[in-house]
């Protein structure tokens, strides 16, 4: 990408029930740059919206159903974990979508690289079949807010090194609530930036994929999303670093009020 991206998790919500086709005249006059499809219970998109979205020149990523998990003990919940990842990416790669993210799954009590290799093997069912099938989307595993879930920022670099098409899902928010508090400083998040940069290059950095919003978390990690201006969440210190490294790509904003926030951040990212 060629500059960073500031974008909405869904609708505006000012568009009330009126759709994407009035969610993008909101996004205009806010000056914002796009959306991510939040299919939050199942891949569904009319075809009024399906033709709406895949003509817009916004940015759009996609975000798969939370009834994911890779790492489930239920041969029927992996199939459908993976193919709700698959018709993710297929419908954002036909709208024209630039990544598609999710939360992989839960440790369930078992050894850390039993889990790893569990989801890694997922992950590559998940890269061939849309290879094969000619879809060219960055596939995105999410950084996690909370101990139990797999997917700390190490074991998603870690397997973003494994495939061509892996690249992570910095929730910059979840960090901070995971380990109680810290990944909150300028110093902090520049290292996140550094470490990506050196153990996956510049092509990382050029094609990020970052949520943000205020958060509410306590000693076993993230409780619920805050407004930015209610939490605690660093966010001016955080925009300093994606200036200080130039990153490109995608900020999503998962803040209760999502465009008032995503203004926000691209406001204070513009006065830099």
């Amino acid at each position: 990408m060629d500059k960073l991206n500031f974008l909405t998790a869904g609708v505006p919500l000012r568009a009330g029930n009126k759709g994407y086709e009035e969610g993008f005249k909101i996004l205009d006059s806010m000056n914002l740059d796009g959306l991510e499809l939040e299919f939050v219970r199942g891949v569904r998109i009319s075809d009024k919206s399906r033709e709406v979205v895949g003509a817009t020149d916004k940015v759009i990523t996609a975000h798969a159903p939370f009834y994911v998990n890779l790492n489930a003990r239920e041969e029927d919940k992996l199939e459908a974990s993976v193919q709700r990842i698959i018709e993710t990416a297929e419908t954002a790669n036909s709208l024209g979508g630039f990544s598609i993210t999710f939360h992989a799954g839960y440790y369930l009590g078992q050894d850390a690289e039993l889990v790893y290799n569990n989801i890694k093997s997922k992950i590559k069912i998940i890269t061939d079949t849309l290879d094969k099938a000619g879809n060219r989307i960055w596939i995105r595993p999410e950084t996690t807010g909370k101990a139990t879930q797999w997917g700390d920022l190490e074991e998603i670099i870690r397997l973003s090194k494994e495939f061509e098409t892996v690249l992570p899902c910095v929730d910059f928010s979840h960090l901070h609530a995971r380990y109680n508090g810290i990944s909150n400083t300028y110093d902090e998040f520049c290292a996140i930036f550094e470490k990506i940069g050196k153990e996956l290059g510049q092509i990382a950095l050029d094609n990020f994929h970052a949520h943000i919003a205020g958060i509410e978390y306590g000693a076993k990690g993230e409780k619920k999303h805050l407004n930015l201006e209610e939490s605690d969440f660093n966010y001016k210190d955080l925009l300093k670093a994606f200036k200080k490294f130039d990153v490109k790509g995608a900020v999503v904003c998962e803040s209760p009020n999502i465009e008032e926030d995503a203004k926000l951040l691209k406001d204070y990212y513009m006065s830099l």
